[in-house]
């Protein structure tokens, strides 16, 4: 398995990701500094505390992955059975279980580990950031860093699974768009609510949607060997 994701990478030349990764999370980071300056400078306190600010970075995270991995799964399964390239691979000697299981591998374990990531390393440049101009009031306590930890952990994996969602209807219609305006529509869902309340803070709707995405990889692979016959 490990060897075929190996392949899957090179042939689709996925290590321009990284460059992708690093341009997604300076643009979260621009963003962060600049609304807690914007605040600043009008008196407000979009960010009263550190657990709101770590909670606007934990929300455009979870965006900002969920769609860039709707991206890859138009790339390396959509446009597959777009430009029926799918039947070529089909040839190899390889259990077509097998080649679904390992492209949606890597976007599930690109978008735990860039969720993870991102997360850790934003909110310690914030906090960093702050602790020389002071915007967020108060400071750092560190009996506060466990449950943050915790959190960015079940964010990573409820975003992991979530993410798969947009392949239904990516395959459904064969269309690249349809996956990332899907995408884009699910992110709209779990960003949604007023003041600190986020839909998918809601420990239900992150479960609900995370299996539903597990559910839907699963379905995908499972009627892989009837999917080309369509």
């Amino acid at each position: 398995m490990l060897k075929l994701i190996q392949l899957e990478i090179r042939k689709n030349k996925l290590t321009g990701i990284l460059k992708g990764w690093t341009i997604v999370n300076l643009a979260i980071l621009a963003f962060m500094i600049l609304v807690i300056f914007i605040d600043r400078g009008d008196g407000g306190g979009e960010f009263g505390t550190y657990p709101e600010m770590f909670e606007g970075v934990y929300v455009f995270t979870k965006a900002a992955f969920i769609i860039f991995a709707s991206v890859l799964l138009g790339k390396l399964v959509i446009e597959e059975y777009k430009n029926n390239t799918i039947t070529v691979l089909f040839m190899y000697p390889i259990p077509r279980k097998k080649l679904m299981i390992a492209k949606i591998l890597i976007v599930f374990v690109f978008t735990l580990i860039s969720v993870l990531l991102s997360d850790i390393v934003i909110s310690a440049i914030l906090v960093s950031i702050n602790s020389f101009v002071h915007v967020v009031p108060g400071q750092l306590q560190m009996s506060m860093l466990p449950s943050q930890l915790i959190r960015i952990g079940t964010d990573a994996i409820y975003a992991a699974g979530i993410a798969l969602i947009p392949l239904y209807f990516g395959m459904r219609k064969k269309s690249v768009p349809a996956t990332i305006v899907s995408a884009v529509l699910v992110t709209s869902l779990i960003s949604s609510g007023f003041g600190n309340f986020r839909m998918g803070s809601l420990f239900g709707v992150s479960i609900f949607l995370s299996l539903l995405g597990a559910g839907i990889a699963y379905l995908a692979i499972h009627n892989i060997d009837h999917k080309d016959i369509a």
